[in-house]
Parts: C-alpha cells; structure tokens; sequence
C-alpha cells in the first residue's frame, strides 16, 4: 500500500470545474490590470506634464512681454526698431499659441494649448504714449516684436 494517495475515482467534471476557476480569476486580475493601466497613465504621465506645460508657458510669457516692455521702453519717437528671437517649438511634443490681449488698462500675453493657458501681465505698454500692442504667433520659427512710430496696417 502507498502511502498519502487514494485511489477514488474522481467525478469526470472535477477537470472543468478546475479550469472555469482558472478562467475567472485570471480574467478578474486582467480587468483590474487593464483599469490599473489607465489610472496610472492619467496620474503620473498626464498631470507632470500638464503641470511642466503650465510652468513653461509661463516663463514664456514673461520672456515674451519683457522682450515687448523692452522693444517700446527704447522706442523712437520717429522710426521704428524690430526685434527678432525664437520660442521654443513645442512643449511637451505639442504645439502652442502666444496672444496678446487686453486693452489700455492693462494687457497679458496669453499662451495656450487646449485648457492649459497662462495670462501674464505685460508692464504698461498699453497706456503708454505709445499706444497698445497687439499681435500673435506660435512657437514654430523666429518671432519679431517691432514698434513703428507712424503705426501699422
């Protein structure tokens, strides 16, 4: 006699019962691996990155509107003087968009990418002797901020 094995017969579905277990918590686990995948790509790939954007779009409006503060504080009374400098292309692998909006109270340079947008104050442009400034672009090549006494068209 063998010791710690029994000869009764088992009934013919112990086979089936065994596998449909097997298929039931391995499909579970593959559910809640798939809603795991997603839940983690929202939280640690998708908010850095829109938290990066935010902060570079940020130090690129404050590039942008010290470059226009600085292009009407040196301005000519008669003639006009250009400027020419280049924004990053993208942020983050994507495009963005620069305007600048307001009126004589006071304007922003506006830049945006769809819901992630900064407004940053431009410093007095807009009721200088002057007149306001306007305009837009986007990152892609070299960007020009240039001033005319007589205006523009």
């Amino acid at each position: 006699m063998k010791r710690g094995h029994s000869h009764k017969p088992q009934p013919d579905d112990a086979g089936v019962s065994e596998m449909i277990e097997y298929v039931m918590v391995s499909g579970v686990l593959m559910v809640l691996l798939v809603i795991m995948l997603l839940l983690v790509h929202a939280n640690f790939v998708e908010t850095p990155v829109n938290t990066i954007t935010y902060s570079a779009f940020t130090d690129i409006g404050n590039g942008l509107s010290t470059r226009i503060v600085d292009v009407y504080a040196i301005a000519p009374e008669r003639g006009n003087i250009s400027s020419h400098f280049d924004l990053p292309d993208d942020i983050g692998g994507r495009s963005y968009l620069v305007e600048i909006s307001g009126d004589a109270s006071g304007q922003t340079v506006d830049v945006s990418r769809d819901y992630i947008m900064t407004h940053v104050a431009m410093a007095g442009v807009g009721a200088s002797k002057y007149g306001q400034a306007g305009g837009n672009t986007t990152g892609a090549g070299v960007n020009r901020v240039s001033y005319d006494s007589e205006g523009f068209l």
